[in-house]
């Protein structure tokens, strides 16, 4: 029987001496291949962008409005009720304005001095007249009368306390006084227009006077009078004659 023989592989000698270059491998490490290949690449779904924008906080009145808006509310609310109380009064007593004129009017006094300084003293009679049935007048102190000759005042004075009651005529007889100042321009214009017969005056009142309603006496007023007048000479003791007197009226706290 033939003896079994045996075949070893036998090394190359050549392959053994050539350097063996490393190869890499197809697959890399920590990974598996499969068999179906490789999987397809996943992606997020895709979501749509909303800018944001921040809410605006709620706006609040700061104290300032508020104050604002109370004291516009509470002088609107005086107004409403002045327009109440001045309505009752015009229904109640239907107030009617005084009425004054200037009647008379005699200057005791009315020279040129050595400085050059006019003296004038002027005695005035004024008629006051209160129409109202249930109104009374108080004139109190501190009134102001005087006479002005185109710009220059020429005397003052002023008019004495009383109360006028209802439907009363008073008649005023007033002493008023004046010094002017370098008067030679103005006796010589004066003298000018006393030659026409025809200088004009302003008589300028301030007064102030409280009302009486029935027997309530109310805050004090100013009645302010502004009258103009035509005189035909401002010598001294003469008689003066009144051409024309026109006189206004106004109230003022």
């Amino acid at each position: 029987m033939a003896d079994h023989q045996r075949i070893h592989p036998v090394q190359d000698p050549e392959a053994a001496a050539a350097p063996q270059t490393p190869t890499a491998p197809l697959v890399p490490r920590g990974s598996s291949r499969s068999d179906k290949g490789d999987p397809p690449e996943s992606y997020p779904p895709f979501r749509r962008t909303i800018p944001y924008a921040p809410l605006k906080p709620p706006r609040r009145r700061s104290c300032c409005k508020k104050c604002l808006c109370w004291t516009i509310s509470l002088l609107l609310l005086q107004i409403l009720i002045l327009g109440i109380l001045a309505a009752i009064i015009y229904f109640v007593f239907q107030p009617k304005i005084p009425k004054y004129s200037v009647d008379a009017m005699r200057i005791t006094q009315f020279n040129l001095g050595n400085d050059n300084s006019l003296s004038a003293t002027f005695n005035v009679n004024i008629t006051a007249r209160n129409p109202n049935k249930k109104i009374g007048i108080y004139y109190e102190g501190g009134s102001h009368l005087s006479v002005w000759y185109t710009g220059t005042k020429l005397c003052e004075g002023s008019l004495p306390k009383f109360y006028q009651g209802h439907r009363n005529t008073t008649l005023l007889n007033l002493t008023l006084t004046g010094k002017t100042q370098d008067a030679n321009g103005l006796l010589q214009s004066l003298q000018a227009r006393q030659q026409t017969g025809n200088i004009p005056l302003r008589l300028r009142g301030k007064v102030p006077v409280r009302i009486k309603l029935g027997k309530l006496k109310l805050m004090k007023w100013k009645f302010l009078v502004r009258c103009g007048l035509v005189v035909d000479t401002l010598s001294a003791d003469n008689v003066i004659r009144i051409r024309e007197s026109n006189c206004k009226f106004r109230f003022r706290l």
